[in-house]
């Protein structure tokens, strides 16, 4: 009976050992709006939240984790703008990258100090990560994609003015800039990450959805002013290294139809065909879940295999299939 077991035990750490997991952070996991902003605050959460990561590598998944940026990088453009009259202030490309390397740096360590009480001897890598976009995308003649903190309308006028920047208002709850954000198309730093893997090295990549950069008629990168999205730069990760899974982290733990209505159900599986009709519906709201809906069906498109939509308090229970939102094709 026990050599049945080891046997039945040995291919679920087999299986696990096989699968590739992308594994997408939002931006508020680390910098919640209820924080001062704090570094000390941002890796106390951050160890939180890797223990639950501990637990999926102890288990034998290889996971690559990517995270957004979408507080930190609007902190940074705000310090900016305050003192652009006596320091220049960067490109967003640049500013991107900041993000990158002070979340992944933080990220990187946690994790590796996480799993070192843990009793796991392995390394985490964070790779500054470009990804090109297309120069004539029309994301660039329609800025979108919110960034950073509210303003009052006064504030939002003044920095229109002094900053060229571009507001919108959100749902009563103030001005936000927004900036372009295009479609991602190519990830320019996938064969490092592939390197660490083959390494047994855990990449923390693509971070706010990568540094936008285009190409130019002989091959050079430039960076341009934009914000990409971080589940579809992710989507597009898990295809191009065949993830098994790719796991998009949220606030809630399963994805829900008629979500505050009365009505309200969650869904514990949805095929691609049925998160299409629901998103057509409405279902799924652009500020709310819609992006990572279209997220996951870039994915499944791509010739993904599953689609997991959940809390990172649940992520090592979804993954074993008894608790989240898993989209199948």
């Amino acid at each position: 009976m026990n050599s049945r077991i080891d046997a039945i035990a040995a291919q679920r750490d087999l299986r696990a050992a096989q699968r590739r997991v992308v594994i997408a952070f939002g931006g508020n996991a680390a910098y919640p709006p209820n924080i001062k902003g704090l570094a000390s605050e941002q890796i106390s959460l951050m160890a939180q939240a890797c223990e639950h990561l501990a637990r999926i590598v102890q288990d034998g998944f290889k996971i690559v984790v990517t995270h957004g940026n979408g507080p930190v990088v609007g902190n940074i453009l705000f310090r900016m703008a305050r003192t652009a009259n006596e320091l220049p202030p960067m490109p967003m490309d640049v500013c991107v990258a900041h993000s990158q390397g002070g979340i992944g740096y933080m990220l990187q360590q946690t994790l590796a100090n996480v799993l070192h009480e843990h009793g796991v001897d392995m390394e985490v890598g964070a790779i500054i990560t470009q990804v090109e976009v297309d120069a004539n995308d029309p994301g660039f003649a329609n800025p979108t994609k919110p960034v950073g903190r509210f303003f009052s309308q006064e504030e939002a006028e003044k920095l229109t003015r002094e900053q060229d920047w571009r507001f919108v208002e959100d749902s009563g709850r103030g001005y936000r800039r927004v900036v372009p954000s295009p479609q991602p198309k190519r990830i320019v730093e996938l064969g490092a990450m592939e390197a660490l893997l083959a390494a047994d090295v855990i990449p923390i990549t693509v971070g706010g959805g990568g540094i936008p950069v285009t190409r130019d008629a002989h091959g050079c990168y430039h960076g341009v002013s934009a914000v990409i999205d971080k589940d579809l730069t992710s989507a597009m990760l898990a295809v191009a290294l065949g993830a098994q899974s790719l796991v998009m982290l949220t606030g809630v733990d399963r994805v829900a139809l008629d979500f505050g209505k009365p009505t309200q159900r969650a869904m514990a599986l949805m095929t691609a065909a049925e998160a299409r009709r629901h998103h057509a519906e409405g279902q799924f709201p652009p500020g709310s879940m819609g992006p990572k809906i279209e997220a996951a069906l870039h994915y499944l498109d791509g010739g993904g295999t599953e689609v997991i939509i959940t809390s990172i308090e649940c992520l090592h229970d979804a993954l074993q299939g008894t608790a989240g939102t898993r989209i199948v094709p």
